[in-house]
């Protein structure tokens, strides 16, 4: 499955009635994550998140639980740094889901680099802009930092991605965006959607 130019992050607190629609307008990527669910209620979610996108052969990933993205069927997992280690992962899926789509949250071209050799797909890059969607994160990246990492793996820029900031960070050299509040803090999140999937081309 290709890699998508842009990731929906999804929680079990968003609207899942919207999803076909997201998918519909050319989102073509999903990441669960919801810090706070159980792991049955987690692969609930990602089953539900499965369901609605499956039909547009959208791309669904699992945010941190690798056990959860094998057991659910989705195309792949995001691994941050307190997750399984990337080389472990990968030995896992090989096994298990070879082609399993693994990626992983890198800060520098020096993580970066250190995902591509154990085994990551893409790295996600961020955050590049300041951003009220998780607690605890460092200070933005800024674009520069996208530029300076590119080449090695596909980048996902993360961190208060907007329709407004997709184009240039995509210009800086990124392969495509993860969105939260660009999407469902938006008045209008379908429009929101479609006006991101033009911006990033």
């Amino acid at each position: 499955m290709p890699l998508p130019r842009i990731f929906s992050l999804v929680s079990s607190q968003d609207d899942l009635e919207l999803l076909p629609a997201f998918a519909g307008a050319g989102v073509s990527g999903f990441q669960v994550r919801d810090k706070s669910a159980t792991t049955r209620e987690l692969l609930a979610l990602t089953a539900a998140v499965i369901e609605r996108v499956g039909a547009y052969e959208a791309c669904v990933v699992v945010d941190d639980r690798l056990d959860v993205a094998l057991a659910s069927g989705a195309h792949g997992v995001h691994l941050g740094a307190s997750d399984l280690p990337l080389a472990e992962a990968r030995r896992i899926a090989d096994a298990a889901a070879p082609g399993l789509i693994i990626g992983a949250t890198c800060r520098d071209r020096a993580a970066v680099e250190a995902a591509a050799a154990a085994g990551a797909d893409y790295a996600g890059f961020g955050p590049v802009f300041a951003t009220t969607s998780k607690a605890g994160l460092p200070d933005p990246l800024g674009v520069s930092a996208v530029s300076e990492a590119a080449d090695v793996l596909p980048l996902i820029a993360i961190g208060g991605i907007s329709t407004a900031s997709a184009g240039a960070v995509r210009a800086a050299g990124a392969h495509g965006v993860a969105v939260i509040g660009g999407l469902w803090r938006q008045p209008d999140p379908l429009q929101a959607a479609k006006e991101l999937v033009e911006a990033v081309g």
